[in-house]
């Protein structure tokens, strides 16, 4: 049976590959839902992206994983530490989530340190760059045993 994966990506996000280079890397958001979209191509697993800047309309996305996903990887960038929207739309959708930052955000700036959103996802990821929505989709799919443990 095929599984669905929403790759869902948040505020400034679309500037990947040129807002600090340094910080972030120079792989876009394009390169990165392009990776996400090869690895998934030896398995039975559709994956639908969406960037979006505005806190609603990402919970907009969410609500409507809900009718079609059966798993979300999703990159709140700075919403992680201000959203209760976001934790209450994670909640309600009923749907394994994993948290995926770019940055090691434990290592950076204290008000980066608190997630309001790790404690209602599967888990949390951080750090790897884009290799950690990678790390995020194999652990779906380990999940629904479609990659070996």
């Amino acid at each position: 049976m095929t599984k669905h994966i929403l790759l869902l990506h948040g505020p400034n996000l679309n500037l990947l590959g040129t807002r600090q280079p340094e910080v972030y890397g120079s792989t876009t958001l394009a390169d990165i839902n392009a990776a996400a979209e090869g690895h998934l191509a030896a398995f039975e697993v559709k994956l639908r992206t969406a960037q979006s800047n505005h806190e609603g309309a990402l919970v907009d996305r969410l609500h409507d994983a809900r009718d079609w996903a059966d798993g979300v990887v999703f990159n709140p960038g700075a919403y992680t530490h201000t959203s209760i929207a976001l934790r209450d739309a994670i909640v309600a959708i009923e749907l394994p989530v994993i948290e995926v930052h770019l940055s090691n955000v434990h290592g950076r700036e204290a008000f980066r340190h608190q997630s309001m959103l790790a404690g209602v996802c599967l888990g949390q990821i951080a750090g790897f760059g884009w290799h950690g929505y990678i790390l995020a989709m194999d652990a779906l799919l380990r999940r629904w045993d479609l990659l070996p443990a």
